[in-house]
């Protein structure tokens, strides 16, 4: 693998920062972590106030991930940058053990400034040893992804008690390929939380994001809620689309221009800190609740259940 240093330089280097403090090995960046455990934004709408995330920007180019805006201050853009050049931090396992020797024990997601499983998994291997640690430290965790490279660790999520949430906010596939376009289809997510639920792990759909006006209609929620609970998921959280800083521009570049229609309309759904309007919110995470209630899963967030630490079978190799 081919790899160069991106040395500290003087103030007068107008490089990013990024490239200023990291090793750029085979296309990734690699910085060197100083904090694993971090607050997760309140925009995320997620349960967990705590998330772990070995890698910032995200392969799967989702156009309106809510982690855009972590990129600004490595001097990278929210937009193409984000998509494509992937920070790694290769000290996450270490860093995070010695942050969990002194964790109150509250639950964490694993995942949320960047999928855990995106392709940068397949070189770096660090989700394991993440995986050994929170299970080892008795930490409650949920892992979020839209990658069937979870299927790697099947085993090891299962007998760490993870929960793994899914990551299908609808199965149309002609907006998959707009807005989803560096993931894989809705097809094969639905196959994953199958494969996941019969090796033993417990397997959710984050129901995330509900595009206002594009993938709300009543019969589009159905048909995902229906083919969510035939492939085995137990539960399914819904999320609408936040659009904080960073995701509103690149996500309203967009939208002006293949649904110039729809902007102003999103203008008046949107405050200023990017969140739905509260009405609009309700009524869309109730349609999911009862369509959720009719095909006999659980709506809306699940907390996984305190542990005790232990976990020795875990080791890293």
């Amino acid at each position: 693998m081919s790899w160069d240093v991106l040395p500290l330089v003087d103030a007068t280097d107008d490089r990013p920062l990024i490239e200023r403090r990291a090793v750029l090995r085979g296309g990734f960046y690699e910085i060197q972590a100083r904090t694993m455990i971090e607050r997760v934004p309140q925009s995320a709408g997620i349960a967990q106030r705590w998330a772990v995330s070995p890698y910032r920007g995200c392969a799967h180019a989702c156009r309106g991930c809510g982690a855009r805006a972590g990129h600004r201050r490595l001097g990278l853009d929210a937009g193409r940058d984000f998509d494509t050049r992937i920070v790694v931090k290769p000290n996450a396992v270490a860093r995070l053990r010695v942050e969990l020797g002194r964790w109150g024990g509250e639950p964490v997601a694993v995942g949320v400034s960047g999928d855990c499983y995106q392709e940068a998994e397949r070189t770096y291997r660090l989700m394991p040893g993440i995986v050994a640690a929170l299970a080892q430290a008795g930490v409650p965790f949920t892992v979020y992804t839209k990658s069937p490279l979870v299927l790697r660790d099947a085993g090891v999520l299962a007998r760490a008690g993870a929960q793994v949430a899914v990551s299908i906010a609808f199965v149309d596939e002609r907006i998959r390929r707009v807005v989803e376009p560096g993931a894989v289809g809705a097809q094969a997510r639905l196959e994953l939380v199958s494969s996941l639920v019969e090796a033993g792990v417990d397997c959710r759909v984050l129901m995330a994001p509900v595009l206002p006006l594009l993938s709300d209609a009543a019969d589009q929620l159905e048909a995902t809620v229906r083919r969510i609970a035939a492939a085995g998921a137990t539960a399914v959280e819904p999320v609408v689309l936040r659009l904080p800083s960073g995701t509103r521009a690149w996500y309203g570049e967009w939208l002006a221009r293949a649904h110039p229609h729809l902007v102003e309309r999103y203008e008046e759904l949107y405050d200023r800190a990017g969140l739905p309007s509260a009405g609009y919110e309700q009524r869309i995470i109730g349609q999911i609740g009862q369509l959720c209630r009719r095909y006999g899963m659980r709506a809306g967030p699940v907390a996984p259940e305190p542990r005790e630490p232990g976990f020795p079978q875990l080791t890293v190799v």
